[in-house]
């Protein structure tokens, strides 16, 4: 788990966020492991998840992948990452915090 959190925030540091400032980054990793998604996902593997660097490169062309996965993350998912993998329903988050973390999981470049 150390190793998870430690090599997101390296991702975080060195992938092309330009423009977000290092306490930008330190919120959002916050924010990211205080709702609980490095319990399934990682920066750069699988876990029970795809990694954010999968999920970006997946939607990279998507000219509609923030509304996407913002709506993912709000109401889980089944079948995008395969049959065996499901998203839970995170409604707790509020929209305008489900698309800063949608933008976020866009910016995770491999």
């Amino acid at each position: 788990m150390k190793l998870n959190i430690l090599s997101c925030a390296f991702v975080l540091a060195a992938s092309g966020m330009s423009g977000v400032h290092a306490e930008d980054t330190a919120a959002m990793t916050d924010f990211v492991r205080g709702n609980g998604c490095f319990s399934c996902h990682s920066a750069t593997e699988k876990i029970v998840g795809p990694s954010f660097q999968s999920i970006s490169s997946k939607y990279a062309a998507d000219k509609d992948a923030v509304p996407t996965l913002a709506q993912s993350i709000k109401n889980g998912s089944t079948g995008k990452w395969g049959s065996r993998v499901a998203m839970p329903p995170h409604q707790n988050i509020s929209n305008e915090d489900l698309t800063k973390l949608a933008k976020w999981v866009l910016s995770q470049k491999p």
